[in-house]
């Protein structure tokens, strides 16, 4: 890594000098916004997001970020300190599960689509077959096997600062399909030498997925 990185910052005296270049330390405003439960307001963003990224560490301290998404509201506020997320079929690595088994800590994103402040929500985390809150949160019919509980431990308003550097809700931006990557061809990369199934096999397979395996 050093090689690579040069002049990197590895203390707390190193980050602390740079505060002055950075326009000093952070406001009051900043450091006071964290709360340690759900108001009314952090409730009413949660209950609008139908998007929220998932990040979690193993006990060795190796993270993930995984998305989760669904219908407004599908992550359930229990109470000013609790929630449940409902764990929908995926891959079946179940990363974020195993990281939570080992390690409980937790941090969530909240994303509600156009609006460029997000909700951020730290705490702990345990994975639950609760069947009161599998029932609760069916879709079709079809109950999650699992899902994952979080008590809040702080939670804060995040501004905007990276969604108007990135330009995400404005569709002027976006890239043409044409000019978007594929995942297919780069699953199929990825595998190359492993598994022999071309890039039309593989978003084959993705798109069967979507239409038939979201619940």
């Amino acid at each position: 890594m050093e090689q690579v990185f040069r002049e990197r910052i590895t203390t707390e005296e190193q980050l602390e000098a740079l505060l002055p270049v950075l326009g000093g330390a952070p406001s009051k405003l900043v450091v006071d916004k964290v709360i340690h439960a759900l108001d009314a307001h952090g409730k009413a963003f949660i209950a609008k997001a139908p998007f929220v990224a998932v990040a979690t560490a193993d006990a060795e301290g190796h993270c993930d970020v995984s998305p989760r998404g669904d219908a407004p509201g599908f992550v359930h506020v229990l109470d000013d300190r609790h929630l449940f997320i409902p764990e929908r079929p995926g891959n079946r690595r179940m990363d974020t599960i195993h990281n939570i088994i080992a390690n409980t800590h937790i941090g969530l994103i909240f994303i509600i689509p156009g609006l460029e402040e997000t909700f951020r929500v730290n705490g702990k985390a345990c994975v639950t077959r609760d069947p009161e809150l599998l029932k609760l949160t069916a879709v079709n019919g079809r109950e999650p096997l699992i899902g994952i509980g979080v008590e809040v431990e702080e939670c804060f308003m995040h501004c905007a600062k990276a969604f108007k550097r990135s330009g995400l809700w404005k569709p002027d931006s976006w890239l043409p399909e044409g000019d978007r990557p594929s995942p297919a061809q780069i699953l199929a990369a990825h595998v190359k030498g492993k598994i022999e199934i071309t890039a039309d096999q593989v978003d084959q397979m993705l798109q069967e997925s979507y239409t038939k395996r979201l619940y």
